[in-house]
């Protein structure tokens, strides 16, 4: 006991806790010099000028550990940092990273940190130490020499002049080179000071977007009865569906399912759930994002055009543009909200839209937000629904895989079913109907060297890009719109960004004019011209997915899947 006694003294040691804070603060800046594509320059600039700047203001004061305190926001973003690394491998904390955390529901952040255990371990065993043997050291009111602290504060002082020179030549060698994105921690408080800008912006959309009008009309016939339905997946990837030749049938309704055009290339322009479905419901894209922050969302056009529209969402309100623009409906309904219930399937909404239907309106839009495969997968459809088995583990760790990739195909299968459903009722009310079906964006399972699991990661995979985008026209709709619905078919093996395209072609389906319409845009446009397709970076830049992408596990899968990029 004395052994052990002495032994957690000596760790105390205003010393050891000097150079412990210094370590282990640095571990993020060494850790990035593998995982990111810097030069060596730049490199050595990221490990030496950060800690340099780190051991200085350690000299800052004779009682350690009460300095190390003070580091504590540090530790906890490095924390953060270590995590972030540990689930993509690669990347800074983005600005959606900080967004993330205020718009990702309770539930949605319990199921992914319940499954990160091993990260979890890894940070608080290299931090916890180090704050516990602070307190020590606070109570025991140690503290360093005059003579240490004067000799440390010239050695760091020199280090951080040795940092900039690596700096000045970083920015020598390498025209792109730039401190704010390129110095762990400076880039990510960069990323933070974006992130509260666009926290602000989004709250003071009421006021940026009041006089916004689209000055829609309809130019359908008044008398005609007419439903269009946008169907918004979660987490869905297009790899994993039986209609785009994945191995296992995941789709065995859809794929027998008359009137449905499958869209075999189309991405989405961010892997973000934040971005990516108001991109969907608006005229924004990664070409011309700041418009979401002026204009209104494709709800407002279809009721500007004498349409009733409905919101639906199978996800709780998270403060984001998804809430903004589903609650400028006539009537929108967050289903978990009403239930009070943790976990609803999203056939569970099927009931909302036959009520819709049985009411008859002459115009109807109905928008639905799924929950899809979102993880933990096994929690998206009832158990005697599992055709792939065993579907049991959930924990992040590639050795899981095979299980998890069975969880996530049943979640395919019920993405399947509902879309069924929802098409069944649709014929059922003898409407001109159209339904669109896409995916927010893809998902991760460990699929190959990488082993990249989940989605949202700061640089995209082919697996998080490649989306499924399904129409289906009511066969009174091809009949009455023949135009249109050939357009459709025409398209079908053209590229597209869905992002970009979802909501010129739904206004293109239902007729309706407005200045904001690009038929260009629209696949269901004869004028629909496909471009070289963008993503929207953190920083809400476009860049080309031939850009964006890093590994050749990407490239080789648009070539096998037979994708442009």
């Amino acid at each position: 006991m004395n052994k052990a006694t002495d032994i957690i003294r000596r760790c105390a040691s205003p010393r050891v806790i000097f150079w412990l804070t210094i370590a282990v603060l640095a571990i993020p800046n060494v850790a990035l010099c593998f995982t990111e594509r810097m030069g060596i320059m730049a490199g050595v600039t990221n490990v030496i000028l950060p800690g340099a700047v780190i051991w200085l203001l350690m000299t800052m004061g004779r009682r350690p550990g009460k300095t190390a305190l003070i580091m504590l926001p540090l530790m906890i973003l490095a924390a953060f940092q270590i995590v972030l690394l540990y689930l993509f491998g690669h990347s800074i904390i983005a600005v959606d990273m900080f967004l993330n955390l205020v718009t990702t529901n309770v539930g949605e952040a319990m199921e992914l940190l319940d499954n990160l255990m091993p990260a979890i371990v890894i940070v608080l065993v290299i931090y916890l130490p180090v704050i516990a043997l602070a307190i020590m050291s606070i109570r025991t009111r140690a503290t360093l020499t005059a003579g240490f602290m004067r000799r440390q504060r010239r050695c760091a002082i020199v280090a951080v002049v040795a940092g900039a020179a690596c700096m000045a030549g970083s920015y020598a060698a390498d025209r792109e080179y730039s401190a704010k994105l390129d110095v762990y921690p400076v880039n990510v408080f960069y990323n933070m000071v974006l992130a509260v800008e666009r926290y602000n912006a989004t709250e003071n959309y009421p006021q940026t977007s009041a006089g916004f009008r689209f000055n829609a009309k309809p130019t359908h016939g008044a008398s005609e009865r007419e439903i269009y339905v946008l169907v918004i997946g979660e987490t869905a990837r297009a790899y994993s569906f039986g209609l785009y030749g994945y191995g296992r049938n995941t789709t065995p309704m859809l794929q027998h399912t008359a009137g449905l055009t499958v869209f075999s290339d189309a991405i989405t322009q961010s892997n973000t759930t934040h971005k990516s479905v108001p991109m969907l419901m608006s005229a924004a894209s990664a070409d011309d994002h700041g418009r979401i922050y002026r204009e209104k969302g494709i709800i407002t056009a279809f009721r500007e055009a004498g349409f009733h529209t409905t919101f639906i969402s199978n996800q709780r309100p998270n403060h984001s543009f998804i809430d903004i623009f589903g609650k400028e409906a006539d009537e929108w309904k967050f289903i978990k909200e009403e239930s009070k219930r943790n976990n609803m399937y999203d056939d569970e909404m099927i009931k909302t839209v036959n009520d819709i239907i049985n009411k008859k309106r002459k115009k109807e839009l109905i928008v639905l937000h799924t929950y899809g495969s979102h993880f933990n997968y096994r929690e998206r459809y009832r158990p005697d629904e599992a055709v792939f088995t065993p579907d049991n583990a959930s924990e992040a760790k590639a050795s899981n895989r095979q299980q998890l990739l069975n969880a996530y195909d049943n979640s395919i299968r019920n993405t399947d079913h509902f879309l069924s459903l929802l098409i069944r009722e649709l014929n059922r009310s003898g409407a001109i109907s159209a339904m669109i079906y896409t995916s927010d964006h893809g998902e991760n399972i460990f699929d190959d060297s990488r082993r990249l699991f989940l989605h949202a990661s700061p640089i995209p995979s082919y697996y998080e890009l490649h989306v499924p985008l399904r129409l289906w026209l009511s066969p009174s709709y091809r009949q009455m719109f023949a135009a249109e619905a050939n357009a459709v078919g025409s398209n079908s093996r053209k590229s597209v960004a869905t992002s970009a395209s979802v909501f010129h072609t739904m206004l293109s389906l239902a007729g309706i004019s407005t200045p904001v319409r690009a038929d260009s845009l629209s696949v269901a446009s004869c004028r629909y011209k496909p471009g070289e397709r963008h993503y929207l970076n953190d920083h809400d830049l476009p860049v080309a997915i031939k850009k964006i992408m890093r590994d050749k596990e990407d490239f080789a899968m648009f070539r096998k899947m037979h994708m442009k990029y």
